[in-house]
């Protein structure tokens, strides 16, 4: 008989090696490399094939527009590029309880409804548990088949026997082939699951979303492998404690990667926000320091959020920097810039960041208003509350232009704001359209400490 062949396989990267160890070699990861055996049987001799006779140079191939699956969700549409591509395989992942499972039994009842039939394989809930969710959302439809199934050959011959117009699998790490040695959830069997959907949606044109569970870092649990093998990577992030989800693309075969979707988790379920300034703003206090109104850019869509700033004396020796929603390190630099070319003494201050409604922001246009967030607080006065600032800021204290300036400027003032800052550069940018709006042009930080704070 052949001996078997033992190996140990990291959970988090899938690095593969001969012997134990604590730490994984591949990732740095402690204690996430586990015994997988792999029976000879299973290792596939080398076969002798042929020449490919699909070989064609490109200018020769046919291409035609795939008709896209529409979910009735205009933020999910929008961030898969317009709608669902047949035969696409599509990642989302998120942490527990976020509203994975949720946002795809409500999109799986809007595609049963339009289309036909739909099916939604639960790994992990009994099919009683999928209908008691399905009653609280409204999700009702003769078109919507249920499997509670962990089996990956089950789940084939099912999918392959009804021949539905979308495939829901929560969650992948349930899935397992009983022809593999390894435990459900093993990189092994996540791997085999992905590879064998992806060639089912490709083979018969049926779209594929698979529910991915996250590590503590935020990530998609498995190897990296897994989300090369997929067509599109999504990410639903936000708080628990909070209504609103955010719907991210980090990965789109299909489309641009730079659009978000906003929901807000009602009883009944998720809800579009179709107009999230307005939202974000909704609650922003009156006549306060350190709030200030930035509009960004999220894909193509420009969305105004209050981002607060708490600059408060020091209990201890060493200041204490909190940030949610924004880098640490980029606040670190804004400090540091308006203590090196403003004189302003915050060594001793703990300052506090937070972009209001659990928002994530990560371009530079943000840098102006984060500036003059801390410096209001720190002085202890407040800014107009019509006034909206765009801007990035230099080490040396210089004001950078921003891309797409006037459509951030014709959100803002859609919503009211009729008082602007702006790098002066981008003044040229603006059309004759908003002469009606007071817009002043900035170079560097004290040419905006002159105008907001009359130079104190």
């Amino acid at each position: 008989m052949p001996k078997q062949k033992k190996r140990y396989i990291c959970q988090e990267c899938g690095y593969q090696a001969l012997k134990w160890s604590g730490q994984c070699p591949g990732c740095d990861s402690w204690n996430t490399l586990v015994e997988e055996i792999i029976n000879p049987k299973q290792e596939k001799k080398e076969q002798q094939v042929t020449a490919n006779v699909n070989l064609e140079t490109i200018d020769k191939i046919e291409t035609k527009v795939e008709d896209r699956l529409t979910s009735n969700f205009q933020e999910l549409d929008r961030v898969l590029g317009g709608g669902i591509v047949p035969g696409s395989l599509i990642l989302i992942g998120g942490d527990p309880g976020i509203g994975k499972s949720t946002l795809l039994l409500q999109a799986s009842y809007n595609i049963s409804e339009e289309y036909d039939k739909v099916m939604y394989v639960t790994g992990e809930e009994s099919r009683r548990q999928v209908k008691l969710r399905a009653n609280r959302l409204e999700a009702i439809s003769s078109s919507l088949y249920i499997l509670a199934e962990t089996n990956l050959l089950s789940v084939i011959n099912s999918i392959k026997e009804l021949n539905p117009d979308l495939v829901v699998i929560d969650s992948i790490q349930t899935i397992h082939n009983p022809n593999l040695d390894s435990a459900p959830g093993s990189v092994s069997q996540v791997r085999d699951a992905t590879n064998r959907l992806m060639k089912l949606a490709k083979k018969d044109g049926i779209p594929v979303f698979v529910v991915g569970h996250v590590t503590k870092q935020g990530s998609i649990a498995g190897p990296k492998v897994l989300e090369h093998m997929v067509d599109t990577v999504l990410y639903f992030e936000g708080d628990r404690h909070r209504d609103y989800r955010i719907l991210r693309a980090v990965k789109n075969r299909f489309g641009s990667t730079n659009e978000v979707g906003i929901f807000e988790m009602q009883q009944s379920g998720l809800e579009e926000v179709l107009n999230p300034s307005q939202a974000f703003i909704a609650e922003r206090p009156e006549g306060v320091s350190g709030s200030v109104i930035i509009p960004c850019l999220e894909g193509s869509r420009p969305i105004l959020i209050e981002l607060q700033a708490l600059a408060s004396s020091a209990n201890f020796g060493t200041p204490s920097r909190m940030t949610t929603g924004i880098d640490h390190k980029r606040v670190s630099l804004i400090l540091a810039v308006l203590e090196k070319r403003l004189g302003l003494h915050l060594q001793n201050q703990d300052v506090y960041i937070n972009i209001v409604g659990g928002f994530q922001v990560d371009e530079p246009a943000i840098d102006l208003g984060m500036a003059i967030a801390i410096v209001s607080s720190f002085r202890d006065v407040s800014v107009s509350e019509k006034l909206a600032v765009i801007g990035e800021v230099g080490l040396s204290g210089e004001v950078r232009a921003i891309s797409q300036i006037e459509k951030r400027v014709k959100e803002a003032s859609k919503l009211g704001f009729s008082q602007f800052i702006i790098p002066k550069s981008n003044l040229q940018g603006l059309s004759s359209a908003y002469q009606d709006l007071t817009i002043n042009g900035v170079a560097n930080v004290r040419e905006v400490l002159d105008l907001i704070l009359g130079g104190e």
